[in-house]
């Protein structure tokens, strides 16, 4: 095999190495059966055991909480910006928003379109780059719901800790940092993320939510759209994808084998804490964009003295094999998403390389 990548993209994003082996060793007869599990029935005994196993792994990982039922969805995060408020926006009642970022208002302006919205706090007067203090996050009276992003790729900024809703259900996007370290599942009434970050590869859409909120969706919405069709079949209302999830279930195992949410917190906290140190003594040569409060440990974003020196910076990284430093379109800059998936050994050779960078241009 040749030299694999230093794969720093946002998402889809790197996998770990093992199971992309473990992939390829099943890939043409999963357990003896003569088929890839991509074309066997999804009603078949094989692939719902595979099916089950990964919603029980995820729950167990997340410490088996109790009255939670995971579901597997498809169309990403914007399918859940809108299928949130079809299922949970009532008549009489708003669905409160913090603006974080990108993301978030993706998420409100879906919303809106809908029904009634309310932003219960924003960080727009600092350009979105700290996440506004829990004590400041206000939820509408009515709410239906109160929705954080709790990590924005394209900023860089990630919640430390998560707003204490009370009696609305807290529902949270954690696309891009799921499973990345140890969170109370119990505040919230639901999570959502699409799988390409942490979880496996893009197709497949994990919702983990209280069994009693996602029970009954309201009739009027269509059946595909409405979260109890997928509680009541199982996710397996229609043809589900089939070898994403089969890929969940492995990236599960995975984190299993790096001693669960405690092992890979304390290694993304390594890779971040090595990046970010190095770009805070580079003596103003790369400046951290984030405030330092708020700063993600999945998405490091950086910037240099010109916008010449960054487009330097990309092409001469992708010369050495570093993939997806390039920040994205909206805002420019840098960036390096560091997912579970990144070796710290990656991230190591990045900072070296950013050293080296330095120092040819200093």
């Amino acid at each position: 095999m040749s030299k694999r990548a230093y794969n720093f993209n946002a998402g889809p994003a790197a996998l770990p190495l093992e199971v992309l082996e473990r992939a390829q060793a099943e890939f043409v007869d999963f357990r003896e059966s003569g088929m890839s599990i991509m074309e066997m029935s999804h009603r078949g005994a094989i692939y719902e055991s595979v099916h089950n196993e990964a919603q029980q792994r995820l729950l167990s990982l997340l410490g088996n909480p109790t009255g939670y039922k995971v579901l597997f969805t498809q169309g990403g995060a914007s399918t859940q910006f809108a299928m949130i408020p079809l299922n949970f926006l009532s008549e009489g009642k708003v669905g409160s928003y913090v603006m974080t970022g990108s993301w978030a208002d993706k998420a409100y302006k879906e919303a809106k379109l809908v029904g009634g919205v309310h932003v219960a706090a924003s960080s727009e007067e600092q350009k979105f780059l700290k996440i506004p203090e829990l004590s400041s996050i206000k939820a509408a009276d009515n709410a239906a719901y109160l929705h954080v992003t709790s990590n924005e790729t394209i900023e860089g900024t990630q919640y430390a800790e998560f707003p204490d809703s009370g009696s609305i259900p807290l529902i949270g996007d954690m696309s891009s940092d799921i499973l990345s370290r140890a969170f109370d599942v119990n505040k919230f009434g639901l999570i959502y993320a699409g799988a390409q970050k942490n979880l496996g590869p893009s197709g497949v859409t994990v919702v983990i939510a209280k069994e009693e909120l996602i029970a009954e969706s309201p009739s009027h919405i269509p059946t595909i759209l409405r979260y109890s069709t997928h509680t009541k079949n199982n996710s397996l209302y229609n043809t589900p994808p089939s070898f994403s999830v089969y890929m969940v279930n492995e990236v599960l195992k995975w984190i299993e084998e790096q001693g669960g949410l405690a092992g890979v917190e304390s290694k993304n906290r390594e890779k971040a804490g090595l990046l970010y140190e190095y770009i805070d003594g580079s003596d103003g040569f790369y400046r951290g964009v984030a405030d330092p409060g708020s700063r993600s440990i999945m998405n490091v974003t950086f910037r240099m003295q010109s916008e010449d020196l960054e487009k330097q910076f990309v092409k001469a990284a992708e010369l050495e094999g570093f993939i997806g430093l390039k920040g994205h379109r909206s805002v420019g800059g840098l960036r390096a998403s560091i997912y579970n998936a990144v070796p710290y050994e990656n991230v190591k050779a990045l900072a070296d390389f950013m050293k080296h960078f330095r120092q040819t241009q200093g």
